[in-house]
């Protein structure tokens, strides 16, 4: 007895508290595609934000004198038939382009996120809802968007709605996948069971639970939009001009692509970086989001 109240009487030493698994921003960090994406897009989204302070030369501005100047160190990528600076023309262009990317991306989000929400969680709409979304996925997505773009006119708020109408449905059916998996949770039975409204379990209980995938497809619908919008300014449907776009500045120089190929390449190269980095950042977002994905960075 004594021995056992020798051992009550010493301290006890508290136990360690179990590591906490390591949350989606350290995974982000970790992850070796999301770093190197993060840095090809933040290295075009800092230029294309900064191009009115850092462009070294207005880029409508005409110079005969300087027409068809191979890069060189006044300028670092070259000049076009009206002797305008390459540098400062994909600068400005990037950020263009980069402002129709990140609006197409936000809109379809909201409009084809809340379309897939109600017809993953009401299923009397999900029908007619999915037939529509089926129907404008009928017609491949950059021909709609040329064509509806080419209806309402060459603007960049048109090359957005058109975007967002072309890319809606692909977000919709993301969504609705999420909703339809995330809708069967004990959880969301146990919300149900207590009384709780329909749109209280949707907006508080699924939501936020089906929302990874719908981030991860974002930054895909980043990218097509910014190629897309390279196609439409290539075709005259995109911004009209004096607006510097990369597309545009491609179609300028496809007539010169042999005497001055620089004025081609360095716009494609820009928008080849810029669509790069998102798809590295969405694999990396899609392995941090995603618990099947999920597996250490080594």
């Amino acid at each position: 007895m004594a021995a056992v109240s020798t051992i009550l009487r010493l301290p006890r030493r508290r136990a360690a508290p179990p590591s906490a698994p390591p949350g989606a921003f350290r995974r982000l960090l970790a992850h070796p595609s999301f770093r190197w994406g993060f840095f090809l897009f933040a290295l075009v989204a800092v230029a294309g934000l900064l191009a009115v302070w850092i462009a070294p030369y207005d880029p409508l501005r005409n110079n005969f004198r300087a027409r068809f100047q191979a890069p060189n160190a006044t300028h670092w990528f070259g000049t076009d038939r009206f002797g305008r600076d390459i540098l400062s023309r994909v600068l400005h262009g990037a950020g263009v382009s980069l402002r129709i990317g990140l609006a197409v991306a936000l809109s379809t989000a909201l409009i084809g996120g809340a379309i897939g929400a109600v017809a993953g969680f009401v299923s009397r709409a999900d029908g007619p809802l999915m037939r529509l979304m089926d129907a404008l996925m009928a017609f491949p997505a950059v021909l709609l968007a040329i064509a509806l773009a080419a209806a309402l006119g060459p603007s960049e708020l048109n090359v957005v709605l058109a975007l967002t109408v072309a890319y809606a449905p692909r977000t919709a059916r993301v969504m609705r996948a999420g909703v339809l998996v995330v809708r069967e949770f004990p959880y969301v039975e146990g919300a149900r069971a207590i009384g709780a409204s329909a749109t209280r379990v949707l907006l508080r209980h699924v939501l936020p639970n089906a929302l990874a995938p719908l981030v991860v497809q974002q930054t895909y619908v980043f990218a097509l939009a910014i190629l897309a919008e390279a196609v439409l300014s290539f075709l005259g449907v995109g911004p009209p001009p004096p607006t510097p776009t990369l597309g545009g500045i491609i179609s300028e120089g496809r007539d010169y692509i042999q005497e001055a190929p620089w004025i081609s390449v360095v716009p494609g190269i820009a928008i080849a970086l810029t669509v790069l980095g998102l798809n590295l950042m969405g694999d990396g977002l899609r392995d941090a989001l995603d618990p099947r994905l999920r597996q250490a960075v080594r």
